[in-house]
């Protein structure tokens, strides 16, 4: 059983019993994290799908980590202008482990 979700504007594949990536989710390591939208559900009963989101869904983890990825450089350079600029970005991420999809 698998369902799509979408938090932080990208949608990602929850599987029970296994950990996923997330963009960061204010909360502290351990807490309770309830998902709501869930935008198709599939399990031995067939799959469904939300028209945007499927009525009474709900996804449950657990945030085990609060983690940044690695870090990308950005350089911006105009030639004959002495333009130089450099720049660095590490985005912020929230790994959860999936505990259980509920559907109504």
């Amino acid at each position: 059983m698998y369902a799509v979700v979408e938090t932080g504007g990208r949608q990602y594949k929850a599987v029970e019993g296994e950990a996923i990536l997330v963009e960061q989710i204010p909360e502290e390591v351990g807490a309770r994290v309830e998902l709501d939208r869930v935008l198709l559900i599939s399990g031995p009963s067939g799959v469904k799908v939300g028209q945007p989101t499927v009525k009474g869904a709900r996804v449950l983890a657990t945030v085990l980590e609060q983690t940044r990825g690695p870090k990308i450089r950005i350089f911006k350079y105009i030639p004959r202008k002495r333009y130089r600029r450099r720049g660095g970005h590490r985005q912020s991420y929230t790994r959860l482990m999936i505990e259980e999809i509920v559907q109504s």
